[in-house]
Order: C-alpha cells, then sequence, then structure tokens
C-alpha cells in the first residue's frame, strides 16, 4: 500500500478544516502499522481512504496495484471485496445471519463461494460453536473474532482495523491483538487505529497524526 500527498478537507469556507494535509505513507506485505492520535486527527479518515470508502481531494493512493484516485465506484467495490478486509470497533455483523453466515457475506458479493476458507478461520479462532448461533447471543470477544474471521476470508492483502479493541474487556483484546500480529505475519499489510498503548506497542511501526501529517 503506498499513499502519496493525500489532502482531504472538510467543510468549505472559513467553516473548512484540512484533516489530511499531504500524507505521505506506505505499508509494505508483512507489517504492522499502527496510526495513534487525538480524537479528530483523522486517523478513521486517513484509513477510510486507504479502502476505498471515501475519495481524497488530491494525492495518490495505491492498493494492491490499483490506483484508487479516479477510478469507478465499481472498480472500487470490487477492489473492497477482494482486496481489502475491514474490521471497527462496532462489530457489523448482521444480525439475521449466524456467524457462518457472517463470515461468508464477502465472498459471496465478490462472487466466490469461500466455505472451506470460511470453515477454516472458524476453527482456527475457536469459533465453532459461535459460527452457529446468531450475533446477539454472543459475547464481544467472539463477535470480534468472528469480524476478523470474515475480514479475512477473501484473503485480503491489506487489513485496515479501526479501534478493534475499543469494545473488548482486556482478555478478548488481547486474544484479538495476538490475531492482527499473525495476520501481519502471514504477510499482509496491516493498518491499525488505536488509542490503546498496549495495542500499538504490537506494531511493527508507530506514526502519529498531527495536524494533518504523520510522525513517528
Amino acid at each position: 500500500m503506498h499513499a502519496r500527498g493525500v489532502v482531504k478537507t472538510f467543510g468549505s469556507g472559513r467553516a473548512s478544516r484540512r484533516v489530511l494535509d499531504g500524507v505521505d505513507l506506505d505499508v509494505p506485505p508483512g507489517e504492522l502499522l499502527a496510526l495513534v492520535g487525538r480524537s479528530g486527527s483523522g486517523k478513521s479518515t486517513l484509513l477510510h481512504l486507504l479502502g476505498g470508502l471515501d475519495r481524497a481531494d488530491s494525492g495518490t493512493i495505491e492498493v494492491a496495484g490499483v490506483t484508487l484516485t479516479g477510478e469507478s465506484e465499481a472498480t472500487l467495490t470490487r477492489l473492497r471485496r477482494r482486496s481489502v478486509g475491514f474490521v471497527f470497533q462496532s462489530f457489523h455483523l448482521l444480525p439475521e445471519l449466524d456467524g457462518l453466515e457472517n463470515v461468508l457475506l464477502p465472498a459471496r458479493l465478490a462472487g466466490g463461494n469461500g466455505t472451506s476458507r470460511a470453515r477454516r478461520l472458524i476453527s482456527e479462532l475457536e469459533l465453532d460453536e459461535a459460527s452457529r448461533r446468531l450475533p446477539d447471543t454472543l459475547s464481544g470477544g467472539e463477535q470480534q473474532r468472528l469480524a476478523i474471521a470474515r475480514a479475512l476470508v477473501n484473503d485480503p492483502r491489506l487489513v485496515l482495523a479501526d479501534e478493534p479493541t475499543g469494545n473488548l474487556d482486556a482478555e478478548s483484546a488481547a486474544v484479538v491483538l495476538r490475531l492482527l500480529r499473525g495476520i501481519a505475519d502471514e504477510g499482509r499489510a496491516v493498518v491499525l487505529v488505536t488509542h490503546d498503548r498496549e495495542a500499538a506497542s504490537i506494531a511493527d511501526r508507530v506514526l502519529e497524526l498531527r495536524e494533518g501529517r504523520l510522525a513517528a
């Protein structure tokens, strides 16, 4: 993943605020990068731009060989489905689907099957029982692990995690952090947005977003 000169402004006129002011960033395969900074500094905004959920005002972002700038929504949708995995603080599991069905959803949206990979991930994450239950019957830790399995079902090259331990107790948070570390060690690029020093400690590199720019 590469980003060069990324600018993002919200509002207009005197009320405008430049949240990202020429951000440069490289995250190679196998690296886990932690992004830290105060609330409102633009961390989540940057994550959304990297994943093609929003568009930069200027600059370039390249993910999995695709330059996001100027691409159609259809192209960005295909990129997200095939090459990017998202893990959020809110688990975003569909309440009417059981655990397995939630994990399988990205594979089905991408036109694939994914059942064997989904079952393998569920087994590796010790979610066999949870995979047969609806989300509202599961603990926060189980729901987040299902969300991680869902993020990995299409074998993405980039995983974006936005405060993934924010709704978890300490024990569940530690499990999730170990999983994210393992995802990077398997050769994926991982970007973790966090306020938690312990979460940041698992990263290969920590950058702070301050006044629209990144600093070590």
